[in-house]
């Protein structure tokens, strides 16, 4: 019996101890170390937004004869593009990353229109002209024109593509001058101008595109002319390489144009196509889809 109570005196001394006054109380388990909250994240401002704005600028030179007599003219309507803010200023100084590589893409977009800009074709241009005229001069040939170039732009835009149709004019003498049709697209996110064949999945968009081109061809016009009937013989073979020829979008598809010569003789005329975006969808891959703002891409 006493040794019982012996070992319940010692298991008590060992789970308690006496205060000061001799009462038994528990003893409090050390409280653990609570860690320091972290400190707290510093707010990262948002970045501006930046957006691109196109417009064009008319560029025009004339050279004369010694006598006032204008040789040689030229006017080239050609689109530039400028990288702004939020608040609309243009940015020209970059201050980040995100407005570095928004000048890499305007200027790789102005590169492409600055060759137009320099006109450096136009002084040989002057020359002939003047040769031209000066044999007028001597045959006492009546001079009825100058030397001509123009390029007359539109500009479609949306937030991932630039899309320039042109028209170019040339006038060097001779029976009648010449037109171009000219289309250049420009991708916003890469940077770089792209041909339309990317935006299909292997050759299904340019298939599907070269027959659709075919039949409206084949269509009789009010007049009843069929244009087909006026290609030339390889005309099938031309048309399938149409994303080499002017190709651009606009807000109810893409248009395709052969320039006079190209698809039919001279008195054809440019040969123009039309294909909506309801057509071209099925056929576009996701990356196309997302270029042209189709789809849920």
């Amino acid at each position: 019996m006493r040794k019982l109570i012996a070992l319940i005196l010692i298991l008590l001394l060992c789970g308690c101890a006496a205060t000061a006054e001799g009462n038994i109380v528990d003893t409090p388990m050390p409280e653990e170390e609570k860690p320091e909250p972290p400190p707290a994240a510093e707010s990262v401002p948002e970045e501006e937004a930046i957006r691109y704005t196109v417009s064009t600028t008319a560029w025009s030179d004339e050279a004369c004869a010694e006598d006032g007599t204008v040789l040689a003219m030229y006017r080239f309507d050609l689109p530039e593009l400028k990288a702004v803010r939020e608040d609309g200023m243009p940015i020209t100084e970059p201050q980040s990353e995100a407005e570095e590589q928004a000048l890499s893409v305007t200027a790789a977009f102005n590169e492409k229109f600055g060759k137009w800009a320099r006109a450096e074709e136009f002084y040989e241009i002057v020359t002939w002209a003047e040769e031209d005229y000066n044999f007028h001069l001597a045959e006492e040939y009546e001079w009825y024109s100058p030397y001509t170039l123009e390029l007359d732009c539109t500009v479609y835009q949306t937030d991932h593509i630039i899309s320039v149709s042109g028209i170019y004019y040339s006038y060097t003498g001779g029976a009648h001058p010449n037109t171009w049709m000219l289309g250049w697209n420009y991708d916003l996110d890469t940077g770089e101008f792209f041909s339309p064949e990317v935006l299909g999945e292997s050759a299904e968009l340019q298939d599907a595109v070269t027959a659709e081109i075919i039949r409206q061809a084949q269509i009789p016009m009010e007049d009843g002319f069929v244009p087909v009937e006026m290609y030339w013989e390889d005309y099938e073979e031309i048309i399938a390489n149409w994303p080499s020829y002017a190709v651009t979008f606009n807000e109810d598809g893409m248009d395709v144009v052969f320039s006079a010569y190209e698809l039919a003789p001279y008195a054809a005329g440019p040969q123009e196509f039309h294909l909506s975006y309801a057509f071209l969808e099925p056929h576009l891959c996701d990356q196309g889809k997302l270029l042209l703002g189709l789809g849920d891409t």
